[in-house]
């Protein structure tokens, strides 16, 4: 009896690819997802993170769940953290059994700025580029709960932050990551100095373009600090749009001209959060992706709305060199096998996406590899 596996190994998706330093098998790349397991004492990674990350090694590269640079950056419950020994050694757990099993993983390093809470603080208020509030809904151990007015970070505080994720960069090596990813999308601390609605600062951070990026640019040299090559990658949403986020041709403008300078600093891959795609199952919008792709000359990855033709349309194009999945990786921890043998892809539970048990987090099974096998 003759058995054979119909594969399409020749896919875009599926060749190898270089991101800066990072040498990757395939370009299919697990996006970062705030997955809440964190729930012993100290935002510790626990055996859950290990057999999660694991599972999904066959990425062509892991990116993690956002993870705290500090205390003060905390904005959301059971999230790890990069600060204490115990968390870097709960990291040592889960880079070694990714690296065991032929994967790469980078850290994504997170803050959240203005969109915190007090009971994230201790009590204390948030910090952001100036006293105005997101208005964004915080999720809090007591439930979901309105931002507040933040405080306005003085200058020491802001090069205090920048020194964290510069610590943050180097602890993670330590934890044997291949490098980090600095988040720098959605409401967060980052978007919040871009965001002119926000950032009310005449000094050096806030003011005009220029001032009101030089937080991000001061955070990836500083994480550069800490690598040998190019290592860091950032996390871009210019197309967010919230109440106080819109997507309007002013705020384009402004991302085109921070993707530009992005070029002058040490990058391993700029990590593209495009438009929601027009209507479900729609195809991502290539535009907005070749918009900032000819600003970029480093690698991309684009991100939002893929299946697996689409990512292999948009690296056919040359408009990106990776696509990166979320709630592809969540159901599927084979994404990769799937894609190559062309199986169909399990749907997550969204009501486990933040229970913080193993349901719904490492009990996804792999396809048999029998599956759908002539015989």
């Amino acid at each position: 009896m003759t058995t054979t596996c119909s594969t399409v190994l020749d896919q875009p998706l599926l060749r190898p690819a270089e991101l800066g330093d990072l040498q990757l098998p395939n370009r299919v790349v697990m996006a970062p997802m705030t997955r809440a397991r964190a729930t012993g004492e100290g935002l510790v990674p626990n055996g859950m993170h290990t057999d999660y990350y694991g599972q999904r090694a066959g990425a062509g590269l892991i990116i993690t769940e956002g993870t705290w640079v500090s205390e003060r950056a905390i904005g959301f419950p059971n999230v790890p953290g990069v600060y204490s020994e115990e968390q870097i050694s709960g990291w040592r757990r889960v880079t070694d059994a990714v690296h065991a099993l032929g994967g790469r993983i980078v850290l994504q390093l997170w803050h959240t700025g203005a969109a915190s809470h007090p009971d994230h603080l201790g009590g204390a208020l948030p910090a952001g580029p100036s006293a105005v509030d997101p208005r964004e809904r915080t999720y809090t151990p007591g439930g979901p709960k309105a931002t507040v007015t933040p405080r306005e970070m003085t200058i020491s505080e802001i090069r205090n932050t920048v020194a964290e994720y510069r610590t943050a960069a180097v602890n993670a090596r330590r934890a044997g990551f291949d490098g980090v990813e600095v988040h720098a999308l959605g409401p967060f601390l980052i978007p919040q100095f871009l965001n002119p609605r926000l950032n009310r600062r005449r000094d050096a951070y806030g003011g005009d373009r220029a001032g009101r990026r030089r937080l991000l640019m001061e955070i990836v040299d500083a994480a550069a600090t800490a690598w040998d090559g190019r290592r860091v990658g950032v996390r871009l949403s210019p197309y967010w749009t919230a109440e106080r986020f819109t997507a309007d041709e002013r705020t384009l403008a402004d991302y085109d001209a921070l993707v530009a300078e992005l070029c002058d600093h040490p990058l391993a891959y700029l990590h593209l959060r495009g438009p929601a795609p027009a209507a479900p199952g729609a195809a991502p919008d290539h535009d907005a992706f070749a918009r900032y792709r000819r600003l970029f000359d480093g690698p991309l990855i684009a991100n939002h709305g893929f299946g697996r033709e689409t990512g292999n349309a948009v690296i056919g194009a040359g408009l990106a060199d990776a696509v990166s999945y979320a709630t592809h990786f969540v159901a599927n921890p084979d994404l990769v096998a799937r894609f190559a043998l062309d199986r169909e892809l399990a749907a997550g539970d969204p009501g486990t996406y933040y229970t913080g048990g193993a349901g719904g987090y490492v009990d996804y099974p792999a396809s048999r590899w029998n599956d759908g096998v002539r015989r």
